[in-house]
């Protein structure tokens, strides 16, 4: 007994069985989490450290080498990048996929741990990390400002109660702070005053530090009563701090007052933020790597009525961005595609049946298929994103074929004659091999997806079984629910009148099937140039292959723009602001920007940057309002130039982030060599090469060596004379320009810092140096210019380090038109042609993806092809009919290509995936005309052409329907409308057009194949004898050659139209 035979005998069971699939599909679906995509992240960690005053070298040597070395030893590391600044580091450490990253979290504070003893022992808090990749876009910008309080005590509200809340959130990995104006009290001394009272700077600095004391006093126990006792060493605000007493001269007390300012401020003064034009902190929440974005951004949002609660009414909260708008709106747009194609493929059955229970029969395989698959999904992991969905709208296409062959069988049977319940035995169980083999030979052309690693295998695995999955559940469905409804609900309708419209699409059948009669005739007496056009095919293909402009990820439209501001270096801060405003008030005035984020500086505990730097964030209107995100930056680009003194990198944010640095451009590339002088100079050099290609623009580099420096020379042996040690001499100057955080003032929700330095007016001129003065060790008040020379010189404002070694990233955009591939074989040629052979090179980021992409794609087709050659060699138990049937595998390639070309879309990612589809697609005509074959000439004795030729003419009707059941599943995706369209197109375009022009082509290249391969079997067959003879002795030439063969009598040629007008033989195979 056959399944098909099982399920019509029990009816009730069939429709139980499927009312558990709805049902739970429905409960997967209902429990499915929303994503943009599948978890691609790689494991990253990001360590930070900071020592405030410190310069980049300080940092690189005595901070991020120490922690480098020891991370080095770490098992599943894949990559270590450190970027050094003013008084911080950050070191990125990011795993191999496989690498578990709450485990790898484990070893990083392991190897903190180990290294904190090598460390400068003066560093405010020890290094700490966060699960974050820094190179990631914010998921959520929130913006907090007031028009009446100070920003110290917005920065409160944000700092304290906001950010630490949302840092609780399960998924966050960090909140950074843009704009942060923590309080602090700042001591501001005049080095004049320091000299007429004749004070060393370091003794003002212990002064301060002994006067601000907070330390356990002890209890009191009393026979009946303990007493805690509470001292006010503690000074909490500037006005506590001017009274302090720093020292006594002639008997007279020296108040920390008049020996400059003492004012309430803010920790870090060099830097600030600005939403929509007024200053604000800005808090952007990252999420961890693997979480799931909307999810997270929900959970937040669920806090914000105990946030504005909170909130005094003079402090305003609004959100700048939130990632999941336009994850959610890609996500709808691609249901509402899902739902568009099941409608069009329902309509293109209804016109090819032209009855109504005969399409609703197969059209059930739809969301009986698609529910399931929903069940799958959710017991595997996966969520609702595009490429899951995507899946599941291009399987819409080819999931009602195997119900149309099952009814279309079913209904020949009952045409003969025969009863409905024994035609649906009958029917059922000859075309059940066929449905299995057409299901199982599409399903089996993902597999070789499952062992994809990297990158690409993430990306991928999710979209291979979900589509899979559904290939699969149709398959059941078709064997299981349709001849069990095709035996209850069909009933033969010999004699029926049809009407006009029924009639009318009858004579366009017939007038397309006389058509093609006659080209097929054609084509078979003229099979070798037929058999050389194929071979033409190839090479086009291999030339179209090579010819066609490729890239990764396409640029997507989320609504927003990302802007890197950066000036010369060693311009001040004020400078700074005013270009930054300029540049921010010019993004304003566009008629397409919502809301505008602008920061300037860094060196913030969660912020690392420099003052020459600031960072644009834009939210743009909603879609309909306004051109595609890469217009608007076009047009934004020309005006932005004409802000001198600043250049402004714009960036269309991509939906994946792939490596672990933030650069100015997209795409990167780095040099690497432990000769940094030779580094330098080839990074320099390679810069300027790179300007002058065409295609790039945005052309950077994170290579800072040119700011002004001071370098203060101590005269070791003068000093040494006079009792001053090195120690002092930089302790002084850091006191002086360092923003030295000297005591700490603990309140009850948080730590505010004392910072000491000279006065404002004496931090702008190197000649100031000349004024501070040291208390020697012999007690004697020493000028620093005594035992130290001043020198101007260049240094550098930025140490980066890339697996240990010096390291420049050079990173560039594309301009518009220009294709990613192209790009990289020029900057690799300039590479290679203008580098000493000293000089490391790689890839890193989107750019590194993409070259091992091309490689693993190209791997992954012919992976692909023999898989499914494998498949059909085991269902067919032949060698030689697996090729027949792949025969139309390079006119499917040529198709997609072309259509790309024609369409001006490069062969990225997505497109590759609807090749790769098409490997899978474009066999079901050859299965449906070579099954039909087989069976003639096994069972009727027919020679190879003319069983061919009869299975063609009589597969012409299910070759036509199930053609335009994949055209129209894949054609809303072509067009490309809604949220996300940017990377469903590709795709689509490839499949529609693979599949319009190799449907065409193999209605006539696979019968010639098919007599030459059989010719061969043949000819292998007498030569090693054994196998069978040809079953007739007529020539194939005198099978076609007469206008006789229009006379055969087959069901779906001539005049006489079959019952449904859709239903001609089946292949069978008994």
């Amino acid at each position: 007994m056959s399944i098909a035979e099982l399920f019509i005998r029990r009816p009730v069971a069939t429709a139980l069985v499927m009312l558990a699939i709805l049902l739970f599909g429905a409960i997967g679906y209902r429990a499915l989490p929303v994503s943009d995509l599948p978890n691609v992240d790689f494991p990253t960690i990001l360590v930070s450290a900071s020592l405030p005053g410190a310069s980049p070298e300080t940092m690189a040597s005595s901070v991020a080498t120490p922690l480098e070395r020891q991370f080095s030893t770490i098992a599943g590391l894949d990559s270590m990048t450190s970027s050094n600044v003013q008084g911080s580091t950050q070191v990125t450490l990011q795993f191999n996929l496989s690498r578990n990253i709450d485990a790898a979290a484990q070893d990083v504070q392991a190897a903190i741990t180990q290294t904190s003893a090598q460390l400068p022992q003066n560093m405010p808090s020890p290094p700490s990390f966060r699960k974050v990749n820094p190179a990631d876009q914010p998921i959520l910008y929130l913006a907090l400002s007031s028009p009446t309080l100070p920003l110290s005590e917005v920065d409160e509200y944000a700092e304290t109660f906001l950010a630490q809340r949302i840092s609780m959130v399960s998924g966050v990995a960090q909140v950074q702070v843009f704009g942060s104006q923590k309080y602090a009290v700042r001591v501001q001394l005049d080095p004049r005053e320091l000299a007429s009272r004749q004070l060393g700077i370091n003794e003002v600095e212990n002064a301060v530090e002994r006067g601000n004391v907070n330390l356990p006093t002890g209890t009191l126990w009393g026979s009946h009563q303990a007493v805690t006792v509470q001292a006010n060493g503690q000074l909490t605000d500037a006005a506590a701090y001017r009274p302090l007493i720093v020292a006594y001269r002639n008997g007279s007390p020296v108040r920390l007052e008049e020996l400059g300012q003492v004012i309430n401020s803010v920790e870090n003064d060099k830097i600030a933020s600005w939403f929509n034009g007024t200053r604000a902190v800005v808090l952007a929440i990252l999420r961890q790597p693997g979480t799931n974005t909307v999810e997270v951004v929900d959970n937040i949002k669920a806090l914000f009525p105990n946030f504005r609660a909170l909130l005094p009414p003079a402090v305003s909260l609004n959100i700048l961005y939130d990632r999941s708008v336009s994850i959610r709106d890609s996500v709808r747009d691609v249901k509402f595609t899902l739902f568009l194609t099941i409608t069009l493929v329902v309509m293109v059955i209804f016109l090819f049946l032209r009855n109504l229970s005969a399409t609703v029969i197969p059209s059930l395989a739809l969301p009986m298929s698609i529910v399931g698959t929903f069940a799958v999904m959710y017991l595997l992991g996966y969520s609702l994103d595009n490429l899951s969905l995507m899946a599941l709208t291009l399987s819409v296409g080819f999931v009602v074929d195997d119900a149309i062959v099952m009814l279309e069988n079913i209904v020949r049977h009952m045409e003969m004659g025969e009863g409905v319940l024994e035609a649906a035995f009958r029917g059922a169980k000859e075309v059940g091999f066929t449905i299995v083999s057409m299901t199982l030979s599409l399903a089996a052309v993902f597999i070789p997806v499952l062992f994809l690693r990297g990158i690409l295998g993430r990306l991928l695995h999710e979209f291979a079984v979900t589509i899979g999955a559904a290939i699969l559940v149709s398959g059941f469905v078709s064997l299981t629910l349709t001849p069990m409804l095709c035996s209850r609900f069909l009933r033969p309708r010999h004699g029926e009148k049809h009407g006009r419209l029924f009639n009318a699409f009858e004579r366009i059948h017939q007038g397309m099937l006389r058509a093609y009669d006659v080209s097929l005739q054609f084509a078979l007496r003229h099979r070798l140039a037929t058999m050389a056009l194929s071979l033409v095919l190839v090479v086009a293909t291999g030339y179209l292959f090579v010819k066609i402009p490729k890239g990764f990820l396409p640029s997507e439209d989320t609504g927003s723009i990302f802007i890197f501001t950066e000036a010369a270096e060693g311009i001040s801060y004020e400078a700074m602001v005013q270009h930054q405003r300029l540049l921010a008030d010019i993004v304003s005035q566009d008629k397409y920007v919502d809301n505008v984020m602008s920061s300037v500086g860094g060196g913030s505990a969660s912020v690392a940057g420099n003052t020459n730097q600031g960072r644009i964030f834009i939210r743009l209107k909603p879609r309909a309002t306004r051109p595609h995100v890469d217009q608007v930056i076009e047009e934004l680009r020309p005006k932005l130039a004409t802000v001198p003194g600043v250049k402004a990198y714009m960036q269309n944010l991509p939906p994946i982030r792939i490596g672990g640095q933030l650069t100015k451009s997209l795409y990167q590339f780095t040099l690497q060599s432990p000769d940094t002088e030779e580094l330098y100079r080839s990074a320099t050099l390679l810069e300027a090469k790179w300007r002058d290609v065409p295609g790039l623009q945005d052309v950077a580099s994170d290579l800072q060596i040119k700011n002004p420096q001071i370098n203060v020379v101590i005269d070791r042996d003068k000093a040494s004379a006079l009792g001053v040690t090195a120690q002092q001499v930089e302790d002084a100057l850091y006191t002086a320009y360092g923003t030295r955080q000297i005591s700490t003032i603990y309140a009850p929700n948080n730590e505010y810092r004392v910072i000491m330095e000279l006065a404002p007016l004496y931090q702008r001129d190197p000649s100031a140096l000349s004024l501070l003065y040291i208390r020697s060790n012999s007690g004697q008040l020493v000028p620093l210019n005594v035992v130290a020379g001043l020198t101007a010189t260049l240094g550098p404002l930025s140490v980066n380090h890339l697996g240990q070694l010096p390291a420049v990233t050079l990173s560039f955009n594309l301009k518009p038109g220009v294709s990613l591939g192209n790009a990289v074989k020029q900057v690799d040629d300039l590479a290679r042609a203008n580098l000493p052979t000293t000089i490391t090179t790689s890839f890193q980021g989107a750019a590194q993806a993409f070259e091992s992409s091309l490689s693993g794609l190209g791997i992954l087709l012919v992976m692909a092809i023999l898989v499914i050659y494998i498949v059909l060699g085991i269902l067919y138990e032949s060698f030689i009919h697996p090729l027949t049937i792949l025969s139309g595998l390079p006119s499917a390639g040529f198709g997609a290509l072309l259509t790309l070309m024609l369409f001006h879309v490069e062969l990225n990612l997505y497109g590759f995936v609807g090749m790769i589809l098409l490997v899978g697609i474009v066999k079901k005509n050859a299965i449906m005309m070579i099954d039909f074959a087989l069976e003639a000439q096994r069972t009727e004795g027919k020679s190879s052409a003319e069983a061919i030729y009869h299975g063609c003419l009589i597969r012409f009707r299910p070759i036509m329907m199930t053609t335009m059941a994949a055209l129209m599943g894949t054609l809303p995706i072509a067009l490309g409308f809604g949220a996300g369209a940017e990377s469903r197109r590709p795709l689509g375009l490839a499949v529609v057009g693979g599949l319009l022009f190799s449907q065409v082509v193999t209605l006539y290249l696979t019968p010639v194949f098919y007599i030459y391969m059989e010719s061969f079997q043949q000819w292998v067959a007498r030569v090693f004898g054994k196998g069978r003879e040809p079953a007739l002795a007529t020539p194939p030439e005198a099978a076609i050659a007469t206008p006789g063969a229009e006379g055969l009598p087959l069901q779906g040629a001539g005049t006489r139209a079959p019952h449904l007008a859709s239903t001609p033989p089946s292949a069978t195979r008994r």
